[in-house]
């Protein structure tokens, strides 16, 4: 018959491998497989619907996008064919063009993740660390861009110039913090 240590050992032992099953990032297949995973580890482990980039440069997010991400896609559209300008969105919300921590800061703020916009070195520490399942934040002192819903929102990297942008391909995020908000 197990002791009551044994017992305790045997619980801490499923605490920490649920939790483990917990922290499994959107997609990944670790962990993923097999019964007895709680509703937050089954959603962690759903493959995020992608949006749909229009020819236009417009980005329609998947119907089922939680309303704080369409939002924040919504306003990233406002602002796609903005051109790029030093500083720009930081002094107010509207503004005649975005730098990159702008951009992804007046984004996030249709989102109602940011009251204020930050530049790309305290985005390192806003959120929750890590990749999210809907956005994900890279920031390092010198840039920051985002993944929303699959898609890339940057200032550079673009051949219709320079200026916040949807982009198909994925930039390398070595160098980079990866932050998102919490339970995004």
């Amino acid at each position: 018959m197990p002791t009551n240590i044994q017992k305790l050992k045997a619980g801490l032992i499923a605490t920490t491998a649920l939790a483990a099953l917990m922290l499994v990032p959107a997609g990944a297949e670790a962990g993923c497989k097999g019964g007895g995973l709680t509703p937050a580890a089954i959603d962690m482990c759903t493959p995020t619907p992608k949006a749909r980039l229009l020819n236009s440069g417009m980005l329609v997010p998947p119907k089922s996008a939680p309303n704080r991400v369409k939002r924040v896609i919504a306003f990233a559209n406002r602002i796609r064919t903005k051109p790029y300008v030093w500083g720009g969105g930081h002094g107010r919300w509207w503004d005649r063009g975005y730098d990159c921590s702008g951009s992804v800061s007046y984004a996030l703020h249709g989102g109602r993740f940011l009251n204020s916009p930050l530049p790309s070195g305290p985005l390192a520490r806003w959120g929750q660390r890590g990749s999210g399942r809907w956005i994900t934040v890279y920031t390092n002192p010198g840039h920051a861009y985002a993944v929303i819903a699959g898609y890339r929102w940057d200032t550079s990297g673009d051949s219709r110039g320079s200026g916040p942008r949807w982009h198909k391909d994925s930039r390398s995020p070595r160098g980079y913090v990866a932050r998102h908000p919490i339970g995004f």
